[in-house]
């Protein structure tokens, strides 16, 4: 009985010996950051992320503070709608989301042929999310979204959205240099690295989804993640209309959502 005993601790051992290293822990401060990351590497190749991707994607990253103290400063929208527009600049991005939906009339008009989506809620999105293509963030992309893999508080989550943005970067649609919002979020109408790889669209044709530099692939994508979302063509989208629950996909904060209703109906209705 012993020696049975024995050998089983023995057989034991060498398994635990030669089965693979799991990931680091995830950590609450930068203390293991680069040994979760040298793990990470170590584990990614079995995902189908190759070693070269991985050594570019990885040159310039580093653990962000900045990420971190967003993530932990995220408040509840607890403004009324009229305080919320009001802060977000509702009226400026109606009047200007007008002018664009003129002068993008071609590019718009392609778009719900293809999604059926109408141009004012992808405009209320475009305006609220960037300001139009103004300011995409200042956060290197690849730092945020390893950070928040790493990060205790919503690993797995950020762990999927960083094996996306490694699939980004290894068919050339992510700069490793890319900088956009401190959670990640990238382009003109703030993607989550997920998103793109789920609604990317190449609105432009040229064989790529690049959500910063090409507006139509920005607008495309956004639309089609709203067709992903439950929208139908033709159908109202304001609340209590079937379409609303495509905007709800958006974003959780009711009065985000009510924003995007209303000034896409005042820019569809110009």
């Amino acid at each position: 009985m012993m020696k049975t005993i024995l050998a089983g601790l023995i057989a034991a051992a060498t398994l635990a010996t030669a089965a693979p290293a799991f990931a680091a822990a995830c950590g609450n401060d930068g203390a293991g950051f680069d040994s979760w990351v040298a793990d990470f590497k170590q584990q990614a190749p079995s995902k189908g992320i190759s070693p070269a991707v991985l050594d570019r994607a990885f040159a310039n990253v580093v653990y962000n503070r900045p990420t971190i103290r967003a993530d932990r400063g995220q408040k509840s929208f607890k403004l009324s709608f009229d305080e919320f527009m009001k802060k977000r600049g509702g009226a400026t991005i109606i009047s200007r989301g007008k002018s664009m939906k003129k002068s993008n009339a071609a590019l718009f008009a392609s778009i719900e042929r293809r999604y059926g989506v109408p141009a004012g809620p992808i405009l209320a999105i475009w305006g609220m999310e960037t300001g139009f293509g103004n300011y995409m963030g200042d956060q290197h992309t690849l730092s945020a979204v390893a950070t928040l893999s790493y990060d205790c508080r919503r690993s797995a989550y950020f762990t999927e959205q960083l094996y996306a943005a490694l699939q980004l970067v290894a068919r050339g649609d992510l700069s490793t240099t890319a900088k956009g919002a401190a959670h990640g979020e990238i382009g003109q109408t703030q993607f989550l690295p997920l998103n793109v790889i789920r609604y990317g669209a190449d609105g432009d044709g040229d064989g790529h989804i690049d959500m910063v530099r090409s507006r139509a692939d920005a607008l495309a994508s956004t639309a089609n993640f709203l067709k992903g979302h439950g929208w139908r063509t033709g159908a109202g989208y304001q609340q209590g209309e079937p379409n609303f629950v495509a905007i709800q996909g958006w974003n959780a904060a009711t009065v985000y959502q009510q924003a995007i209703a209303y000034m896409g109906a005042q820019i569809d209705g110009g």
